[in-house]
């Protein structure tokens, strides 16, 4: 009981401070790069916290299982160096034995892991996707703003607006650039506001101004002048076949579809499911150290391996959706082999030890 317990007790607070370092530089760099995308207009500066809490949720499964595999190397290769190993053991203690306080105390996160890549990952990927989609698909209007010529989300328009009310319906000094395949117009008008005359409809009124059409093969030029002009703006909804990637998708309607990109998609969710498992077993495996060589190489090779793995989770996610293989068959030969590995390294861990007892 007192094992199990101090065991435990430090795990927890190797995993709490673990956890607190990955998660801060995780979430550092994610702003940086979403302020770099607001920078340059892939998404809307007013969702960036948004947008960043949605990305840090999709990725907080695999922050957990690092965390976790980190806190179990750090805490046994601490009780290597400490020697404390070395009273256990010599107690009667294997080190099969250390797989029931380690599996306890990682049953809720591994749990937390598995809801996680299942429920939230989809959902975060949904919203995020429904993020940029509204901020690219945005009217004409919302991308007007005063000093800045702007372009029409079809490329067809080009919007300039000297100044702007408070209210942002209305405006000064406006200048309009209309290209089509056989014609070029150009508006200009002292002022104009937004008017929305029917649900759903936005329209810009401009008043006081002059409108030049020329044909491209320069032939037929046309100006004329008008006290009012009405310029409806085109409202595109967003459908949603834009926002349900197959990472957007739920568990469910995933099972549901035989296509590769789907079931590449569940290789990916069920196979960090299983790493997290794969990797608290291969943590009690892997740690070791003593008073003289220290822990960082420990450390190290944890690291290494954790890279390894994740990147072998990625690889069969891509042959399943390049179709070259299925996803049993990814599950088995990546998860399969690494229980495999897991499983041998025990082996030879607890065969050496007894070897050297006798």
């Amino acid at each position: 009981m007192l094992f199990d317990s101090t065991l435990r007790k430090e795990l927890s607070r190797s995993f709490g401070g673990t956890l607190t370092v990955i998660l801060t530089i995780v979430l550092t760099m994610m702003l940086i790069r979403t302020l770099g995308q607001a920078a340059l207009g892939r998404v809307s500066p007013q969702d960036v916290v948004l947008l960043l809490g949605y990305t840090g949720l999709g990725h907080v499964p695999t922050i957990l299982c690092l965390s976790l595999f980190v806190a179990i190397v750090a805490t046994l290769t601490r009780l290597y160096r400490d020697s404390e190993m070395a009273v256990w053991f010599a107690s009667g203690v294997s080190l099969l034995r250390f797989l029931r306080p380690v599996l306890r105390f990682a049953t809720p996160v591994l749990l937390m892991v598995v809801a996680m890549m299942l429920v939230t990952w989809p959902w975060a990927n949904r919203q995020s996707s429904e993020l940029r989609a509204r901020y690219e698909q945005r009217s004409d209007l919302s991308r007007v703003a005063p000093g800045q010529f702007q372009i029409s989300s079809n490329g067809q328009r080009v919007f300039f607006i000297d100044k702007q009310s408070p209210d942002a319906t209305t405006g000064r000094n406006i200048f309009i650039v209309d290209q089509r395949p056989d014609r070029e117009s150009v508006t200009s008008a002292l002022a104009g506001r937004i008017e929305v005359p029917d649900e759903g409809s936005r329209q810009l009124v401009l008043r006081d101004g002059a409108r030049t059409d020329l044909d491209l093969d320069g032939t037929t030029r046309t100006i004329s002048r008008f006290d009012s002009y009405r310029i409806r703006i085109e409202e595109r909804a967003i459908t949603q076949a834009e926002t349900q990637r197959p990472q957007a998708r739920s568990t469910l309607d995933l099972l549901d579809d035989h296509e590769p990109r789907a079931r590449g998609e569940l290789a990916w969710r069920l196979g960090m499911s299983l790493a997290g498992i794969n990797l608290a077993f291969l943590g009690v495996g892997l740690a070791q150290g003593s008073a003289r060589t220290g822990s960082a190489w420990t450390l190290m090779s944890a690291l290494l391996a954790f890279i390894v793995y994740f990147n072998l989770v990625t690889l069969s996610q891509s042959w399943v959706n390049g179709g070259r293989m299925s996803l049993g068959g990814a599950l088995l030969l990546v998860h399969g082999g690494m229980a495999a590995i897991t499983a041998t390294l025990f082996w030879w861990r607890v065969r050496g030890r007894a070897t050297r007892g006798r």
